[in-house]
């Protein structure tokens, strides 16, 4: 992914403090040096990363998972996904986490885009693909993890995204990435 930076923008850190270390999380508390000379505090979590999967069937069909989120408290619809081990490389990844998820393979994967989630409060980055040339194997998710597999023809998904029912950010980015590279 890019970064960018511009003198007049940028801010410098001063210091850098662990604030909270979890399992998944890190919560950094920073001060740091903004472009005009002042100073300021900046509280953000560090994240590991991860990847999504966009898996598309050959009648162009979209396979999507749902669960709970306790965060938002609702059942929702997102593409598979899931976080990159320590050392793990992105398609690896991808490949792992939709076959825990879905049971799928693919034959052919096609790197979508990167995505900063929140850039607000977090570093977290999604690495999206799209995956065609599925074939169904066996299902094995984590043990804390408790999901539908469900596929949805195009115009469903559409739909569902016009009417709020799928509002992941992470699915709007992939199925966005997706229709503008099919449309053009």
């Amino acid at each position: 992914m890019k970064t960018m930076h511009e003198d007049r923008l940028d801010e410098t850190e001063l210091s850098s403090e662990e604030a909270f270390s979890g399992k998944l999380l890190h919560l950094f508390v920073d001060k740091v040096k903004l472009p005009n000379g002042d100073g300021a505090t900046r509280e953000y979590i560090k994240h590991p990363g991860a990847v999504g999967i966009l898996p598309v069937t050959e009648d162009g069909s979209m396979v999507f998972v749902k669960q709970y989120r306790y965060p938002v408290h609702s059942v929702i619809y997102e593409i598979p996904a899931g976080k990159l081990e320590k050392g793990e490389e992105f398609l690896p990844s991808a490949k792992r986490e939709l076959s825990e998820e879905t049971g799928l393979t693919a034959d052919s994967w096609t790197k979508l885009t990167s995505i900063c989630t929140t850039p607000g409060f977090t570093d977290e980055t999604i690495h999206l693909f799209l995956a065609k040339g599925l074939h169904q194997g066996r299902q094995h998710p984590d043990p804390d993890e408790f999901l539908d597999v469900v596929t949805l023809p195009e115009e469903k998904v559409r739909q569902m995204v016009l009417t709020e029912d799928i509002f992941d950010a992470k699915t709007l980015s992939a199925l966005l990435l997706y229709f503008l590279k099919k449309e053009s």
